[in-house]
């Protein structure tokens, strides 16, 4: 059961991201992906690991060392908890940039690797985007103090 659950936790991730990398456009991408309860279904398949191996989760997040959580995550489902809330979080996240690369109107032929990085290595993936909505935003500020509306082309 432990094994399905930590594959059905992606499962149930993987549609909104795969909206928002490949429908980025879509009216409905907007709405599902500004929503934060796309990830309670992640958070469910959470409890469901979390409870059975509670006391260890507690110890590993009450006084965290690396040895408590090293034996939590040797438990299968202290793993699989762990996983879906990297998951869920990832997928906020994820969620949170669509949102902003949108703002920001970044290209979603750009927008749409760095989702894919930011699901396979979020901490690379957010450290990125930062970078990037950094320059973005600089640029936009600077067009707008030329006379240019933000996120637009100067007036003529």
């Amino acid at each position: 059961m432990t094994g399905f659950l930590f594959e059905l936790s992606f499962l149930l991730a993987a549609p909104v991201w795969l909206l928002m990398i490949f429908a980025p456009a879509w009216g409905p991408t907007a709405r599902i992906a500004g929503s934060p309860l796309t990830v309670l279904p992640v958070l469910f398949v959470y409890v469901a690991l979390a409870v059975p191996v509670f006391p260890e989760l507690w110890t590993a997040v009450s006084s965290p060392d690396l040895g408590s959580f090293r034996e939590l995550t040797a438990l299968p489902d202290g793993a699989g908890a762990v996983w879906a809330q990297v998951i869920a979080w990832d997928l906020l996240i994820g969620q949170w940039m669509y949102r902003e690369g949108r703002r920001l109107e970044i290209s979603a032929l750009l927008m749409g690797p760095l989702l894919v990085l930011t699901i396979l290595l979020s901490p690379f993936g957010l450290l990125v985007f930062l970078g990037l909505r950094a320059v973005r935003a600089r640029q936009a500020g600077t067009r707008s103090l030329n006379g240019a509306p933000e996120g637009g082309q100067a007036r003529r």
